[in-house]
C-alpha cells in the first residue's frame, strides 16, 4: 500500500530541516537554494550595483598611537571615522596574533562538529547564556538567511562560562581569553571615543560639571556592562545571488568589535550604495552601535551593514557587542545638547531593546528610529 504524505506534514518536515541550520544543509550537498532562503527580488544583492562598487578603505586607527604624542591627531581621526563612516579598522590593538588565531581555529572546529553536538545548544531563548541558531532570527524570519551562529553571553564570565560548549575541549579556555581581551580593549577604546566627543565642545566642557559626572558614570557602567560574543558561520551557498548571510541592520550597543577571516563578505551602506570592506590581516573592524549614536546625540552614526555569501569559500567572523548593563538608562550626553543641537533621542535602556527584539528582530535601523524624538 502506497502511503500518501499530507502537504502539511511535508511542509513541517521541510521546516524542521531548515531549523537545523545552513551547515546541516551544506553537509547534505544541496545544489539549489531552497525556496525558504530565496529573498524577494527587491532585497537580493544587486549584481550590477555590487560590481560597480569598489572596495571601501575604511579609516585606519592605530591604537598604539593613542598612547603617545600623536594622541590629539588620532582622536581627531577617530571622531571623523565615527561621524562620517560609523566604521573603522583598528590596528596595533594589543590582542596577540596567537589569541586571534586560536579563537578563529576553535570557532571553525565548533562548526565542524556533528550536528548532534551543535544541536545541544539550540535554544530560542535570547536570554540564554549560550545559543546556537540559524538565519537572523529563526523564530521570526519569514525568509531565512544563509548563516549559522553561536551566541555567548560573556559577563560575568564566572557565571556564564560553565554554560558554554564543552566541545571542542579547549573551546571555553580559548573563548574566554579572547572575550576578556576584547572587553579590556573596548573600555580603553571607549575612553578615547568619549574624549573625542569633547572635540569642538571645549567651552561647554569647562562649564558643565554635571556633564563631567555623566562622562565618569557612563565609563563606570561600561565596566560592568553587557558583552555578547557572536560566532558566525557562512558555508558556501549554492545560489548566493538569491540570498544574504545577514540582512541590512545596525548593532544595538556602544561598539561592536569584529574579527573576520580573509574571505570578503561584510558590506556597509556608504553614500547611498553598498560597498565591501576588504579584510585586513591582524586588524579588527569596529563599528558604532545605536547606543553610542544616542549617547552622542546623533553626532556619531551607527551604520547599516549586511553580509554577502559566496558559492566557493566558507566564511567565519566573530562579533563582540558591548554596552551598558540592561537596567542602565542611556540618554544623550548633556555636553552635546544645547539650543543649536537639541536633544534628538528619548531615554532608553538595554532591557527596552531586548523587549523590542523579543517580538521582532530589528532590521535596518528601526529600533533606533523608535527612539528618535523628531
Amino acid at each position: 500500500m502506497v502511503m500518501k504524505i499530507r502537504k502539511e506534514d511535508y511542509a513541517a518536515s521541510l521546516e524542521s530541516e531548515y531549523q537545523k541550520g545552513v551547515m546541516h544543509l551544506s553537509e547534505t550537498g544541496i545544489a539549489k537554494l531552497p525556496k525558504k532562503y530565496v529573498l524577494p527580488a527587491s532585497e537580493r544583492p544587486n549584481d550590477i550595483v555590487d560590481q560597480q562598487a569598489s572596495n571601501l578603505k575604511l579609516p585606519v586607527i592605530d591604537f598604539a598611537e593613542l598612547h603617545g604624542p600623536n594622541r590629539p591627531q588620532v582622536l581627531k581621526s577617530l571622531a571623523n571615522a565615527c561621524e562620517h563612516y560609523g566604521f573603522f579598522q583598528l590596528v596595533n590593538h594589543g590582542i596577540s596574533g596567537s589569541v586571534i588565531r586560536n579563537m578563529m581555529d576553535v570557532s571553525r572546529r565548533f562548526f565542524d562538529l556533528p550536528f548532534e553536538e551543535r544541536h545541544k545548544y539550540m535554544n530560542p531563548n535570547m536570554y540564554s547564556p549560550v545559543r546556537y541558531g540559524t538565519s537572523f532570527n529563526q523564530t521570526k524570519d519569514g525568509v531565512f538567511y544563509w548563516r549559522d551562529f553561536l551566541k555567548l553571553m560573556c559577563y560575568p564570565s564566572s557565571e556564564m562560562l560553565p554554560h558554554w560548549p564543552s566541545s571542542p575541549s579547549d573551546f571555553r579556555n580559548l573563548a574566554v581569553t579572547y572575550a576578556n581581551e576584547n572587553k579590556c580593549l573596548f573600555l580603553k577604546l571607549m575612553e578615547a571615543i568619549v574624549e573625542s566627543l569633547r572635540l569642538g565642545n571645549e567651552k561647554k566642557t569647562t562649564e558643565d560639571d554635571d556633564g563631567d559626572e555623566e562622562e565618569d558614570n557612563i565609563l563606570r557602567e561600561l565596566e560592568d556592562g553587557s558583552q555578547l560574543m557572536v560566532v558566525n558561520c557562512y558555508p558556501p551557498c549554492p545560489e548566493p545571488q538569491l540570498t544574504l548571510g545577514m540582512p541590512p541592520h545596525s548593532d544595538y550597543g556602544f561598539l561592536t568589535l569584529l574579527l573576520q577571516d580573509q574571505v570578503e563578505g561584510l558590506q556597509i551602506h556608504f553614500e547611498g550604495k553598498w560597498v565591501t570592506i576588504a579584510p585586513n590581516p591582524n586588524s579588527l573592524v569596529i563599528n558604532v552601535g545605536d547606543h553610542l549614536e544616542i549617547f552622542s546625540n546623533g553626532r556619531y552614526k551607527s551604520a547599516l551593514h549586511r553580509v554577502m555569501v559566496n558559492s566557493i569559500k566558507p566564511r567565519i567572523s566573530l562579533a563582540s557587542l558591548l554596552t551598558v548593563p540592561s537596567e542602565t538608562v542611556i540618554r544623550p550626553w548633556r555636553k552635546l545638547v544645547d539650543e543649536a543641537n537639541p536633544r534628538r533621542y528619548m531615554d532608553t535602556d538595554f532591557a527596552t531593546f531586548l523587549k523590542y527584539v523579543s517580538s521582532r528582530e530589528p532590521k535596518k535601523k528601526n529600533f533606533l528610529e523608535s527612539r528618535k524624538l523628531t
